[in-house]
């Protein structure tokens, strides 16, 4: 059976696996998990004929790719911007903690060859999208750690959006033909929000995450009192890649965008 939401938990060794190309998410065509390391501990991720690209949520922990080293730090998802490092197919990346750290790590199909890159805070810049439409509770901020314009090599797009408490996400509702994984955090082990995909709703809670299918709408909203913040990827499909003109919204709301407010 297929599902399209996940309340997945970290296991002794601290992985937490959200998709795999053969459990109930592999529509995402991608394989998703999130590493909770202790200081000293150390990780190697390296697949044949995968890309990968490695997150950190928080921490200080030292990258090691290409024969290259650097140690970078994110207090959390909330305060500083991101580093993601991205290597191709059968380049190894390590990771070794400094401190307490919070990885996630995406992998997808991918036999093309590139320079790893690191990317850095200033890369991927927040933007406020949608600042005073729909009674001003739709904004949000939002970065592009790397896109086909970024990187035209890739199979997938990363990136991340902070929510303002109480407002929508992915409004007006829209949908596109690539699949797309959203992974939730909060700035407080109690919030939540409501994550939708097409139809059905769910609640959205620490560490959960959305398997949103193509071609389904997925708005999202946070409760007021809270920060969400959301990772979002995106598989492209063959010939068929996800760009930012590919939005499209439901034609049921369009009138909102000339709506008075």
């Amino acid at each position: 059976m297929k599902n399209v939401f996940g309340y997945p938990e970290f296991d002794a060794e601290g992985e937490e696996i959200l998709c795999t190309y053969d459990n109930a998410y592999s529509d995402m065509l991608m394989d998703i998990r999130v590493y909770r390391m202790e200081p000293g501990r150390k990780r190697g991720f390296c697949r044949r004929g995968e890309e990968t690209a490695v997150l950190l949520l928080s921490g200080t922990v030292t990258f090691g790719w290409e024969g290259r080293t650097e140690t970078v730090s994110r207090r959390d998802v909330f305060t500083d911007g991101p580093y993601a490092l991205h290597a191709c197919a059968g380049e190894e990346i390590t990771v070794e903690a400094q401190t307490d750290a919070e990885i996630l790590v995406q992998c997808t199909k991918n036999d093309t060859a590139f320079s790893g890159r690191l990317y850095r805070p200033e890369d991927a810049p927040w933007v406020y999208s949608c600042v005073g439409k729909f009674g001003n509770v739709a904004k949000r901020r939002v970065n592009t750690i790397f896109d086909k314009d970024i990187a035209p090599w890739s199979n997938r797009v990363l990136g991340e959006v902070l929510h303002d408490r109480g407002n929508w996400s992915g409004y007006l509702p829209h949908r596109h033909p690539q699949p797309e994984c959203y992974y939730f955090k909060f700035d407080r082990p109690e919030g939540f929000g409501a994550s939708f995909v097409g139809d059905q709703v769910f609640k959205s809670v620490d560490n959960s995450f959305s398997a949103i299918p193509g071609g389904c709408l997925h708005p999202q909203a946070v409760a007021p009192g809270f920060q969400m913040y959301t990772c979002w990827m995106i598989r492209h499909l063959d010939g068929d890649p996800w760009l930012q003109t590919t939005r499209n919204e439901d034609e049921r709301y369009l009138w909102l965008h000339d709506a008075q407010e």
